[in-house]
C-alpha cells in the first residue's frame, strides 16, 4: 500500500451487498484516525443508503485489526486527546450497531485490542480456521476498557474477564464456542462461508430484519418486562409491513413469496 491508497476499500454487488475492507496491511488494519475516519465515512454512506441488504467488514494483509495504532496514540500523550479518540472510536463501532442491515466481520490473522472489538460490535463474524483473538492491552499495562464492553456482550461473564485480565489468544474454534464467532472455515473456504451467511439474509424481506436488529440491541439492555413489550409492539409493526403479510399468505397457500425488491 502507498500513501495515497485508500483505508478503507468499498465494493458493492448486484444484490446490493456492501464490503468494507480495511486497506492498512502493512500496520496489520491498525484503527489510526485515518483509518477511523474512512470508516466513519463508509459506514455512514451505508446508513444513508436504503437499498444496501448487508455490510461485510474484511480486511487486506496477513491480519484483520491489530486494534489502535500505538505509535500514533503515544505521539501525542495526553487525557484531552486519549478522551477524544477512544470516543471517536465507540461512536464508530455503535454506528455498525445501528446500520439497520446485518454487519458481518470477515476474520483472517489476529483481531486484537480494539480488532477484537470490531468483531464483537458485527452482528455476525465468520473466521478463518487459523484466526485468532485477544484483547491484549493489558500486557502493555493498558486495560482493554472499551473492547470489554462488546466483548461481555458476547461471551460469558467469567470467560471475558479471563481474556482482558490474561491478554491471552484464544483460537478460532475457541471464539466460536465461546460465541465470539458463528462460523469457523478454512482459510481458501472463508469466503465462501461468508457467502453462505450473506446469501441467507439477503434472501430475507430487509424491513423485518431492521425492525429485528433494531428491537434486538434495545431489548438486550432492558429489563424483561419491558423487553416483551417492546418486542409486541415491534411484531405488530412488523406484521403490517406488505412483506410479512406476503410471506404469511404464501405460508398459507403452500407457495414461495413474492417478496418485492
Amino acid at each position: 500500500m502507498n500513501d495515497t491508497s485508500p483505508f478503507v476499500l468499498t465494493a458493492r454487488d448486484a444484490r446490493g451487498v456492501v464490503t468494507l475492507t480495511l486497506n492498512r496491511p502493512a500496520a496489520f488494519n491498525a484503527l489510526s484516525e485515518g483509518m477511523l475516519g474512512a470508516l466513519e465515512e463508509a459506514l455512514g454512506s451505508v446508513a444513508a443508503d436504503d437499498t444496501v441488504r448487508a455490510v461485510v467488514i474484511a480486511a487486506a494483509g496477513k491480519a484483520f485489526c491489530a486494534g489502535h495504532d500505538l505509535k500514533e496514540m503515544r505521539a501525542e500523550p495526553s487525557l484531552g486527546y486519549y478522551q477524544q479518540l477512544f470516543d471517536r472510536c465507540g461512536a464508530m463501532m455503535l454506528s455498525i450497531q445501528r446500520l439497520p442491515v446485518p454487519v458481518i466481520a470477515r476474520v483472517h490473522g489476529i483481531a486484537t485490542a480494539a480488532g477484537c472489538q470490531l468483531v464483537a460490535v458485527c452482528d455476525l463474524a465468520v473466521a478463518a480456521s487459523d484466526a485468532r483473538f485477544a484483547v491484549s492491552g493489558v500486557n502493555v499495562g493498558l486495560f482493554c476498557a472499551t473492547p470489554g464492553v462488546t466483548l461481555s456482550r458476547n461471551l460469558g461473564r467469567k470467560e471475558a474477564f479471563e481474556m482482558l485480565v490474561t491478554g491471552e489468544f484464544i483460537s478460532a474454534e475457541d471464539a466460536r464456542e465461546k460465541g465470539l464467532v458463528n462460523r469457523v472455515a478454512p482459510l481458501e473456504g472463508l469466503d465462501a462461508a461468508v457467502e453462505a451467511l450473506v446469501a441467507s439474509i439477503v434472501a430475507k424481506p430487509r424491513t423485518a430484519l431492521a425492525l429485528g436488529k433494531a428491537l434486538f440491541y434495545r431489548q438486550l439492555e432492558t429489563g424483561i418486562e419491558a423487553a416483551l413489550a417492546d418486542a409486541s409492539q415491534t411484531m405488530a409493526c412488523n406484521m403490517m409491513d406488505e412483506s410479512a403479510l406476503e410471506g404469511v399468505q404464501a405460508f398459507i397457500e403452500k407457495r414461495p413469496p413474492a417478496w418485492k425488491g
